[in-house]
This record gives C-alpha cells, structure tokens and sequence, in this order.
C-alpha cells in the first residue's frame, strides 16, 4: 500500500508577509516612475556620457597639425614628409625654414608639433620634434607616432600590429570605466537618498512600524534600484556593442555576473552612507566626497594606477570601481574567462558582504 504525502500548505503568516513586501516593492516602483527628473537623468546621463566619451572626449591621435622645417626639400626629407601626411594621424599645415619660424607658430596656437629636419638630413638622418607640451599625455602621443612613422620608410604605425584595440580607440578604455562610475553613482546615491528622504518626510518611523520587518523593508527598497541598474546596464552595453563599436569578446554571463556583485556593492555603500546622513543634501554630498572623486581619480579609469604616487596607489587599493573596472576591461575587450578577473571577483565579493555586514548592523543599532 503506497501513501501519498503531500507538502503541507504555506502558513498563512508567510503569505500575508510576501504580498506586504511585495507591495512595499511595487510602491518605490511607483514612486521612481513617478519621479520624471530622476527617471530622464538614471537614462540620460548614462546615454551622455557614452556619447561624450565615445566621441568628443578622446585621447585618439588624429589630424595634428604639423609644421615641416627644413631649409632644403631634398628627395629623402620629400619622403619623409610625404610619410606623415599619408597617415591619419599627421596633416601638415605649413613648412619654413627656421625653428623659430615654427616655434611661433605653436606659441600661436596654429601647429601642435614641428618636425625639424637637419640640413644634411641625406647623410645624418637627423630629426628634432618641437611639440606643444601643455598637454603631457597628448604630447607623449604625438611624439610616439611620429617616432614611429618617422624612423620606418616601409611601414607606417597603421601596420603595427596592436593587441585588443587595433585602431586605438579610446572608447575601448573609457566605456569599462563609464559602467563602473555609471553603476556606482546610481546605485550607492540613489538608495542613500531614496531612505532619508523617508527620514526627512517622517515616513520611516511609519515603515518601522509596519508588520514588515525593517530589514525586509531596506530589501524592499533596494530591489527597484537593483532592476534600475540593471536596465542601465544593458543599456550601456548595447550601446557600446551598435553604437560606439566597442566588442564584447568575453562572456556575456560572466561580465554580468560580476556587474551584479558590483551593483550589490553600491546599493550596500548607499545604505551605509543612509545611515550616516540625516538629510538628503548631507548624502549627496557625502556620495561626491566618498563616490566621485575617487571613482575619478584613483580608479585608473583617466589616469593609470602605476603612474601614481606610491601614497595615491595604496589610496586606489579600497576604491571598488577599481577592480570592476580592471575586470570589465579584461573581460569585454581581453575576452578573457572568469580565472582571469578571479583576485578581482574576491575583492569585490569581500567588500560587498563586508560593506553589508556593517550596514545592516549600523542599521539594527540605530532603531534601537
């Protein structure tokens, strides 16, 4: 004789207490979608800035205005300069005679680099650059290439062979380096002034009051931030995929799964900065000091980390953006697997249980 057992039903407790917490959810739902500013800035920003740094803000080497000085255009100085007007990255604007000819004309701001040629260039193969160096990095640039379509007569630095970014597209580095801002600003701001606006209204003693837990409600109020984020997300990688032609040669899953440790980073950061300001003014401006300037500055995404100071370098060691940026860069235009950003997944999974871990204690202390 065979008996059937069946699963005894959910308790009715339990039930009633999910469809309060899913109600709770469906309400910040509502309010975000309510909120027509923040909805055109959590998507617009994220479109501006892709935009902006796909193609206005780049560090791309293209059209520099060259001056040519050489008191004597014999055949091979003819070649020379025949050389750095083919390529894409030259566009010789003037040739005279003097250095001091062409000095003026970079104080004056109409050349960027000066390529002198000595008069028995025939027999020495000597070439001095004159380049406007207010911009380090640029001048660096603009040295390099010339250099390296200066010293080789066959080839042209289009036909060096470079690893990941062939054309040197500058969005290459920047669109990682957008996510990890992009994700950490939304995330961490947005759900730190979400729960003291509560504060400020009143509200949250009210919420507290509820039959919901108040850790459920926190939950509650962090999950619509979470899909948010997540929209923005994919929104950022179509773009850099149709838009701005940057490849995701790695594992779409894996670069996700990463993402969503890095987005419960954040939405852990906005919570313990919550408890920390007591109104809305005090956690935006404590989500600039303790978010955007670091996330500028140290996270390698302008300047690289191994350039810094050794001080700097250590203060780069406890910004997160850090790693997901280091990550996604291995992961979307490396293509390589999970082994390779592992010490980075550790990192950022140990911050986040961390960051959370105190949150939530900071949080149980403060109701009591």
């Amino acid at each position: 004789m065979c008996l059937l057992i069946l699963p005894d039903k959910p308790p009715v407790q339990v039930i009633k207490r999910m469809k309060q917490f899913i109600s709770f959810v469906i309400k910040e739902t509502r309010h975000i979608l309510r909120d027509k500013r923040t909805m055109l800035i959590l998507f617009g920003m994220p479109i501006v800035l892709m935009l902006l740094f796909g193609f206005a803000i780049t560090n791309d080497v293209k059209n520099v205005r060259t001056v040519v000085v050489t008191s004597q255009m014999d055949p091979l100085t003819q070649q020379a300069a025949e050389r750095l007007a083919s390529s894409e990255y030259f566009n010789i604007t003037a040739t005279v005679g003097t250095p001091q000819e062409a000095e003026q004309l970079i104080r004056g701001q109409k050349a960027d680099l000066a390529v002198i040629f000595a008069k028995d260039y025939a027999k020495k193969k000597e070439i001095q650059l004159m380049v406007d160096g207010s911009d380090p990095n640029m001048a660096q640039q603009w040295t390099t290439y010339a250099q390296q379509v200066l010293n080789n007569p066959v080839l042209s630095l289009v036909n060096l062979k470079m690893l990941y970014n062939p054309q040197m597209k500058s969005a290459y580095n920047f669109v990682p380096a957008i996510m990890g801002m992009l994700l950490m600003l939304i995330c961490a701001m947005m759900t730190s002034i979400s729960i003291v606006r509560e504060k400020e209204k009143g509200t949250m003693e009210v919420l507290l009051v509820s039959p919901v837990k108040p850790l459920m409600i926190i939950i509650a109020k962090a999950i619509p931030y979470l899909i948010l984020a997540f929209c923005i997300l994919m929104t950022i990688l179509l773009m850099a995929r149709f838009v701005l032609h940057v490849p995701l040669a790695g594992s779409l899953i894996w670069i996700i799964l990463v993402s969503i440790i890095y987005i419960l980073l954040a939405l852990s950061l906005g919570l313990l900065i919550s408890n920390i300001a007591d109104s809305q003014l005090m956690a935006l401006l404590l989500s600039a000091m303790v978010l955007l300037m670091p996330i500028v500055m140290l996270s390698g995404m302008l300047f690289p980390i191994e350039s810094m100071p050794r001080i700097l370098q250590w203060l780069s060691a406890i910004v997160p953006p850090r790693y997901y940026i280091a990550a996604m860069r291995k992961l979307m235009i490396m293509g390589v697997g999970i082994r390779e950003v592992f010490s980075e997944v550790i990192i950022l999974s140990g911050m986040t249980l961390f960051l959370l871990a105190v949150s939530l204690l900071k949080f149980k202390n403060r109701l009591e």
